[in-house]
């Protein structure tokens, strides 16, 4: 399983480093909220970054959880209008913030560097939206299975012969993740633990067996 870095000759990476700027935000940190205009486009080295939104009653609801190769706030240098995006709350992460060069600078567009981070996404194989587009479709505890699936890709590492997850989300944000209340995420998880498929330790899992978890997300 890939772990929580990217390996050092990451194409994508490479493509930015040479136009990006590095940026580190501590744990917490806002990167950016609703409603700010943006010209950046940021791409993670280390580390996660929450994507939320916030609700009519002010409470901050879980989009996605992005990991290191992942990039957000592409459509805002793209778009001159005030953007709206939903807030990006850091899990202590290193970045590379860029923006776009104008014409006939001389320095390389955005052009190549996108189109390397697109087609992973086109092909629906990369973060969350490999199972998102159908997981409203299935019940919780494929819904829930999909997503520790996922982030095992991401943040997956051997741990004593196991696959540990950190996902460093609480349960609520969790079930925010998976379109289901906190308490039917409990309920699944100890349903989960008792058929042996998982265990629970904080804000992680620890993955007893893979196969048959991924079984339980079709």
């Amino acid at each position: 399983m890939p772990t929580a870095h990217p390996p050092a000759d990451d194409p994508v990476l490479s493509a930015f480093d040479a136009v990006g700027k590095a940026a580190e935000f501590p744990r917490g940190h806002v990167i950016f909220s609703e409603g700010e205009p943006g010209d950046r486009l940021y791409v993670i080295r280390s580390g996660k970054v929450k994507l939320s939104r916030t609700t009519p009653r002010s409470r901050q609801h879980l989009l996605a959880l992005l990991g290191p190769s992942e990039m957000f706030g592409e459509v805002s240098i793209h778009d001159p209008a005030p953007a709206r995006p939903p807030p990006r709350r850091s899990r202590k992460c290193r970045c590379s913030a860029w923006t776009d060069p104008p014409c006939g600078s001389g320095r390389p567009t955005t052009r190549e560097p996108l189109s390397s981070c697109c087609r992973p996404w086109r092909a629906g194989c990369v973060g969350p939206t490999r199972w998102s587009a159908t997981c409203f479709s299935t019940t919780c505890p494929g819904r829930l299975a999909r997503a520790l699936l996922d982030l095992a890709v991401r943040f997956g590492r051997q741990d004593g012969g196991l696959l540990r997850v950190t996902h460093d989300l609480t349960q609520q944000e969790l079930a925010q993740l998976v379109g289901a209340s906190r308490e039917t995420v409990n309920k699944t998880l100890a349903d989960f633990a008792h058929r042996g498929l998982l265990r629970p330790d904080g804000r992680s899992v620890l993955i007893l067996d893979l196969e048959r978890l991924a079984r339980r997300a079709r």
